[in-house]
């Protein structure tokens, strides 16, 4: 395919789009085009919250010749999902990053970004370790950046915390957990690398290195600071607004991912190693509607026109009148109409799921 693949590869693994709301920069062509010229073979997406850009995502991967990680960077409630008694936006969940392995864990991760929504709204859409657990099929979990709960306990020097939640996160995921460090030119983040290592070497667990990646080249950082600005309505000159701390949230070469973790070339590695456990295909030829089952045996046709013959009579007859009998036989010819184009384009289904 013409890729520049070395003995030294990297593939990012925690990367945001535009569909990461008011915090992404990078457009999906644009961001896949430059993935491949920097010679990599796969690419994930992780964008907050949602799965908005998964479609476009792996269409554009697969037109590229790409293997495309679908993934989104989850939101985790502290406590339950339905708990909204934090008074704080920061305050309500942890970051947690979460790669499909398969089309097993595709439909997962569609589950939960579903259940974060509709269950466990709170400034942002949440799940919890409850709903994750039974979730976890065919997921790859990295522990996260500095906002997650792994990261959240070092830098609060709970070490014994912070293992306890690794240990919990290798229970669910087995072979599939994996703690994440990052180097985005920002200290916290060299503290969390520090105790992340730690732990991993003390429970022999892999590491893998990551570059938050918000928009495509280090030059972009000035457009991001900007749409950042739109999000929490402030101004640039705003001294004490939302700000990353630093230029290097881009798209890096793997030379550069190479030179940022001297001691630690393996876990630069390891992020290829994990991309080519990923294997996600999806079926974009045929509907997935879900199935509905009408009663009796009958066809969905057959209970669709059922179904509305009823209610064309409950609004438009009996009547005597020639008047009455005139609009009945009016919206009868146009309930014909209508039902010969569902059924014919079989969406009889979808109806009467949405009925």
């Amino acid at each position: 395919m013409g890729f520049l693949m070395t003995d030294r590869p990297f593939v990012h693994l925690h990367c945001h789009t535009h569909y990461s709301l008011l915090d992404g920069a990078s457009r999906v062509p644009e961001l896949v085009a430059h993935a491949k010229g920097l010679g990599m073979n796969a690419l994930a997406m992780t964008d907050h919250g949602n799965l908005f850009g998964a479609i476009e995502f792996y269409k554009t991967c697969k037109d590229a010749g790409l293997n495309p990680i679908v993934g989104y960077e989850a939101y985790v409630a502290p406590t339950h999902r339905t708990d909204r008694t934090m008074k704080k936006r920061g305050e309500s969940g942890y970051h947690l990053t979460l790669l499909a392995q398969n089309l097993v864990g595709f439909k997962n991760l569609v589950k939960l970004a579903s259940i974060a929504y509709l269950e466990g709204y709170h400034y942002i859409p949440r799940i919890d370790k409850e709903v994750l657990e039974q979730h976890s099929q065919g997921i790859i979990c990295l522990s996260g950046c500095a906002s997650s709960e792994f990261s959240d306990y070092i830098l609060l020097d709970q070490l014994d915390k912070a293992r306890d939640a690794a240990i919990w996160f290798s229970k669910i995921f087995g072979d599939n957990f994996y703690v994440e460090i990052q180097n985005n030119g920002l200290d916290i983040q060299k503290r969390c690398a520090e105790g992340a290592i730690e732990i991993a070497n003390d429970l022999g667990l892999p590491l893998v290195a990551t570059s938050d990646a918000h928009y495509l080249k280090q030059e972009d950082s000035g457009a991001h600071d900007v749409l950042l600005c739109i999000n929490t309505q402030r101004l640039l000159k705003d001294e004490n607004r939302m700000r990353y701390g630093s230029d290097q949230f881009y798209v890096r070469p793997p030379e550069e991912m190479y030179k940022l973790f001297p001691g630690h070339e393996a876990a630069v590695k390891r992020s290829q190693e994990i991309a080519d456990k990923c294997d996600l295909k999806l079926d974009l030829k045929q509907r997935h509607f879900p199935v509905f089952t009408p009663p009796e045996k009958k066809t969905p046709e057959a209970y669709l026109r059922e179904l509305c013959e009823v209610g064309l009579m409950e609004r438009y007859g009996p009547g005597a009148s020639a008047d009455a009998q005139a609009r009945l036989a009016v919206a009868k010819e146009r309930l014909e109409h209508e039902l010969g184009i569902i059924c014919k384009m079989g969406f009889a289904g979808y109806f009467l799921i949405v009925w």
